[in-house]
C-alpha cells in the first residue's frame, strides 16, 4: 500500500512527498523524530558509520541532525530515505534509501543498515524486496543498482532472493573509511 501524492504538473512522475510503504514484515517510512535511539544504536558500528551519513558521535543532537538531513533528501531531489519499521510492533529497526543522482539516465540506486540486534531475521529481505517492488513501479525508474562488498554475504543473498543480478566486481569502486574497497554491483530491471 502507497501512501502519498504524486506530483503531475512536469514529466517527472517521481512522487513530491516521502510515501509510506507497507508490506507483509516491514514498513517503509519517513523518519520520526523518535527514531533518535535507531540512529544512535549504530554509531559505534565498525561499518555503518564510514558508508553512510550515520553520526559515529552517538550523541542525540548528531543523531537528530541525522534524521533532519532524511527529510531532506526528497526535498534535494537526491532520493527517498526511510525508517525501516516492523510491522508486529512498530519499531524502527533500520534505514533505506532510493538514491536519484543518475535518474535522468533512469537509472536509481538503493543501500541500507539494519542495526545489529535486528539482523539475520530477513528484515533486510523484506525492506528490499518492498522498495525495489516500488522503485520499479515508477516511469522513471528503469534500472534499480545496489552495491555490496564481497564478504558482505547476507547483503548478497538479500539481494538475490529480491530479484537483483550480480553482474561483475567493480574493483576499488569505494572509499569506505580511509581505504578504497572492491564492490559487487547488483542490477534488478523492470519486468517487462
Amino acid at each position: 500500500m502507497l501512501e502519498g501524492s504524486l506530483d503531475c504538473s512536469n514529466e517527472r512522475m517521481l512522487p513530491d512527498v516521502m510515501p509510506t510503504l507497507t508490506g507483509d514484515r516491514v514498513t517503509l517510512r519517513p523518519f520520526l523524530d523518535t527514531d533518535v535511539a535507531l540512529v544512535q544504536s549504530v554509531a559505534d558500528d565498525p561499518l555503518i558509520p564510514l558508508i553512510t551519513t550515520v553520526p559515529a558521535s552517538g550523541t542525540t543532537e548528531d543523531a537528530a541532525a541525522y534524521i533532519a538531513r532524511q527529510h531532506d533528501r526528497i526535498r534535494s531531489g537526491s532520493g527517498y530515505s526511510f525508517a525501516i519499521a516492523e510491522n508486529d510492533h512498530g519499531q524502527p529497526v533500520g534505514q533505506i534509501g532510493l538514491w536519484l543522482a543518475n535518474i535522468d539516465d533512469g537509472r536509481a540506486s538503493t543501500g541500507y543498515w539494519v542495526s545489529p540486534q535486528f539482523r539475520r531475521r530477513g528484515l533486510v529481505r523484506a525492506a528490499l524486496h518492498l522498495l525495489s517492488d516500488w522503485a520499479l513501479s515508477l516511469g522513471e525508474v528503469e534500472r534499480l543498482e545496489l552495491y555490496v562488498e564481497p564478504w558482505n554475504e547476507g547483503s548478497w543473498r538479500a539481494a538475490g532472493a529480491c530479484g537483483f543480478e550480480r553482474e561483475g566486481l567493480l574493483r576499488s569502486w569505494q572509499r569506505v573509511g580511509t581505504e578504497r574497497r572492491d564492490m559487487f554491483m547488483y542490477s534488478r530491471l523492470p519486468i517487462a
